[in-house]
């Protein structure tokens, strides 16, 4: 049976802003549906009568203002992994159903992932510093093979992760919600309460787990002060999964090596912000998975779940809107 009611197609606001470019198949979406295109701004306006929001804009926080207006709201999309951005307590309290591009970026995030241990462990930074000084400087190197990750976040992007990670002969270990044994990708895998402990023994401690009130700070001064004076922090989830403050404090100190982030507190990173000028701090502009081609896989994701919907059929990607993610990763 259709999700519409008297055969009307349903009423789909697309949240964009300027300058970004519209979805590849905006025309076939607006075959299916009753399509309004809006900003922020617009927002509380478009969203009456409206069936479903498509968060094309995918930073965006601005339903939580337009909320009171979307009294016929079933369905948001974002065009996301994280939904942290636009979740707020009256939408997890609703029926509105929540769904987002989980399994895009599963693969780009894990080979960024990888990449970053390479660049770390065969000192490529370094080295393009040194080319561009006209510096030749022999170095050893540092083996992968046989090296250590803890993989943070246990879910479809943590586990393409452990995967390629395991590919090139790394020892890999996860931490989730749940502990347990014999997980398929992971071995073991360590509460997320215990990260302290386990932090220790990693040589890279690769951070994936989705941002919630309870994973907010989770790498604090305490698991910085756990790790390795070797180790090497990479940061692909969100920037608020880790105490800046304290990551700064350990990395002019010596508490760990180096830290690859993507993502920041807050973003664009401020000119005057520490991470700029530190030598062991690689930093990219919130980018791993943004691979050639990531926003028409992103529209195609959405219009296949509009389609699945006027069928009546049931929607991929359905976010569990407690824990801020897809409940069967």
């Amino acid at each position: 049976m259709s999700n519409t009611e008297n055969s009307q197609p349903p009423r789909v606001v697309i949240l964009a802003t300027e300058g970004q470019p519209r979805p590849y198949n905006l025309a076939e979406i607006e075959a299916l549906a009753d399509v309004t295109v809006t900003d922020a701004a617009g927002l509380p306006h478009a969203a009456r009568g409206a069936d479903i929001l498509f968060l094309w804009d995918f930073f965006s926080s601005a339903l939580r203002e337009a909320w009171p207006h979307a009294d016929s709201l079933k369905w948001a999309h974002v065009a996301a992994a994280g939904v942290d951005a636009m979740m707020f307590d009256e939408l997890r309290d609703s029926g509105v159903l929540v769904t987002n591009a989980h399994g895009t970026f599963d693969r780009p995030i894990a080979e960024f992932v990888l990449a970053s241990i390479l660049a770390h462990d065969k000192q490529l930074h370094l080295s393009k510093k040194l080319q561009q000084q006209s510096v030749w400087q022999h170095r050893e190197l540092t083996r992968t093979e046989g090296s250590s990750a803890l993989v943070v976040g246990t879910g479809g992007i943590g586990r393409a992760t452990a995967r390629l990670l395991r590919a090139v002969g790394m020892e890999v270990r996860g931490v989730g919600r749940t502990a347990r044994q014999d997980d398929e990708d992971f071995g073991t895998v360590y509460q997320s309460a215990d990260l302290a402990e386990h932090a220790g023994r990693a040589d890279h401690v690769v951070l994936i787990a989705p941002l919630t009130e309870q994973t907010r700070h989770m790498l604090d001064a305490g698991v910085l002060a756990a790790m390795k004076p070797s180790a090497h922090l990479i940061n692909v989830g969100r920037g608020a999964l880790v105490d800046e403050q304290a990551l700064i404090q350990a990395l002019r100190n010596g508490q760990i090596a180096a830290a690859s982030l993507d993502v920041f507190s807050e973003e664009p990173v401020p000119a005057s912000h520490p991470f700029w000028g530190m030598e062991n701090v690689h930093m990219s502009a919130h980018m791993c998975g943004d691979v050639i081609g990531w926003r028409d896989a992103l529209a195609r994701q959405f219009q296949d779940n509009l389609e699945r919907w006027i069928s009546g059929g049931q929607l991929n990607n359905v976010v569990n809107k407690e824990r801020g993610y897809v409940s069967v990763s």
